[in-house]
């Protein structure tokens, strides 16, 4: 693709979301950048999800995790469908009856202030992390593939993007980002098909055929039942409804979408919906996977390995999509780039504003003219907490989307373990201890995490999520009053 097709696709794409913004943004109101009015249709909801549930790590770590980790994350999503189950059934219905817009106002309503804060906060620290690792795959590729071409600095790629998603979510927000997803939605699927039908029709594979060749490749297989291994099954299922509670229905992020919907019946099809939809989706992830080592094998493509593992898997698709799928294969591959990046990174910002601004600055109280200065203000230091998170990062290898669910093993355990403790005990605590409790929680963890690996060769994997979650209660059981108190 030539550098002036490029920026046509990119000024093409961002008109479209500014044409969605200008239309969502007409009569509103002074909450509508936080709850979008609560009005939006459910299975509009579900289909934008799509977008911020994918990302930009998952189109191209998933597929190219694949080389080092066959299809073992398929494990992982099996778990998933039941956190689903579980955020549809338990959590949603509280929300709602609660009628929160930050959902970390539960634990000051079940416990009190301070345990209200240091829950939001750990949110604040984990998200902030998570969506700047997502951005930076994204930025990546799109320096890669544009901006390195033009001798456009990275960090000012960065500040680029940052700027453009500012442009279209600036007022209305959360009411904007519903609509937007939705399309981008659709841009994403779009990539997967005509992405799996080029490397099917390069290898002269019929569709019958292609399934086949998948079922049969070595790298083609799902379960792993080895203990000592970080994808052994049962690690990989129980973290799967772990980080799925945790990331989507403990997330500000997710659930301030499902929140835009007007009563709880829908929210409920919404997540169910949406679960089906991303499962499917990772599932074809896996299977692009396969078809891209497969690829590469077929056309002698040399990949960069170290120690019998592949080192660069997130940019195995990028360089097959640029270089051997033809200009079709590349407009869509970057089509694809550019939707995975703002639908995942505007509904982050979001949420990271709305969880601070009612979290920390207590929007809610406030008069409207005083709403809108507290938003900008908090909207322009999420910015420069993503640009900042980015460039220290700019230099990681590897697959993206393990780091990331390895920061969120730390940073999501303590409020897993004091929602789960919120839920289903009568427990108080002596609070000023509930910020102690769950920071010792999470660096003990981390400990236990190399005392297993270094002595008895156990690598936890995304368990961590589990055992931070445990160790969170034990020491919330630990700092509980002497009497309990009425839930």
């Amino acid at each position: 693709m030539t550098p002036s097709l490029i920026l046509y696709i990119i000024l093409g794409y961002f008109g479209l979301l500014m044409l969605i913004a200008r239309l969502t943004s007409r009569h509103n109101k002074a909450n509508s950048f936080f709850d979008g009015d609560r009005s939006s249709p459910w299975f509009l909801v579900a289909f934008g999800m799509i977008g911020s549930g994918i990302s930009a790590v998952s189109l191209v770590s998933i597929p190219g995790n694949v080389g080092n980790n066959n299809l073992f994350y398929f494990q992982f999503i099996l778990g998933t469908i039941a956190g689903y189950l579980f955020i549809a059934f338990v959590l949603t219905p509280i929300y709602y009856r609660l009628k929160l817009v930050s959902i970390y106002t539960y634990l000051n309503i079940r416990f009190g202030k301070v345990t209200y804060k240091t829950g939001s906060l750990f949110f604040l620290v984990s998200q902030s992390f998570g969506a700047a690792l997502r951005l930076l795959l994204s930025v990546k590729i799109l320096q890669y593939a544009f901006f390195d071409g033009l001798h456009i600095p990275y960090f000012v790629t960065i500040i680029i993007v940052l700027v453009l998603i500012w442009l279209y979510t600036n007022k209305s927000g959360i009411k904007t980002i519903v609509w937007t997803d939705a399309l981008q939605s659709l841009f994403l699927i779009t990539v997967m098909i005509v992405s799996i039908l080029t490397i099917k029709n390069s290898l002269g594979l019929t569709i019958g055929g292609m399934f086949s060749t998948i079922a049969h490749h070595p790298y083609a297989k799902l379960f792993d039942w080895d203990w000592h291994s970080g994808s052994n099954f049962f690690k990989q299922f129980i973290s799967g409804l772990l980080i799925t509670v945790a990331l989507v229905g403990l997330d500000q992020s997710m659930m301030q979408k499902t929140l835009t919907i007007n009563n709880a019946a829908g929210a409920k099809r919404n997540v169910l919906t949406f679960s089906f939809f991303i499962a499917a989706a990772q599932t074809l992830f896996l299977g692009l996977g396969v078809l891209l080592y497969l690829f590469a094998e077929r056309h002698g493509i040399k990949l960069s390995s170290q120690n019998g593992q592949f080192t660069d898997t997130d940019g195995l698709y990028p360089f097959l999509t640029l270089h051997y799928f033809g200009q079709i294969g590349a407009i869509a591959f970057f089509i694809g780039i550019i939707a995975s990046t703002f639908a995942s990174i505007d509904a982050c910002i979001a949420a990271l504003t709305t969880a601070f601004s009612y979290d920390f600055m207590d929007i809610e109280s406030k008069a409207p003219e005083d709403k809108k200065k507290i938003k900008n203000r908090v909207l322009l230091g999420v910015n420069l907490a993503m640009f900042v998170i980015v460039m220290s990062f700019w230099n990681s290898q590897g697959a993206i989307i393990n780091t990331i669910f390895k920061i969120a093993g730390y940073t999501y355990g303590p409020i897993l373990g004091l929602y789960l403790t919120g839920l289903f005990s009568k427990l108080q605590m002596q609070e000023k201890w509930v910020p102690l409790a769950c920071v010792s929680a999470a660096l003990l963890t981390w400990v236990l995490n190399l005392v297993f690996l270094q002595a008895f060769q156990f690598d936890l994997g995304f368990m961590n999520i589990l055992l931070n979650a445990l160790l969170t209660i034990l020491f919330l059981i630990l700092i509980k009053r002497k009497k309990y108190g009425e839930q």
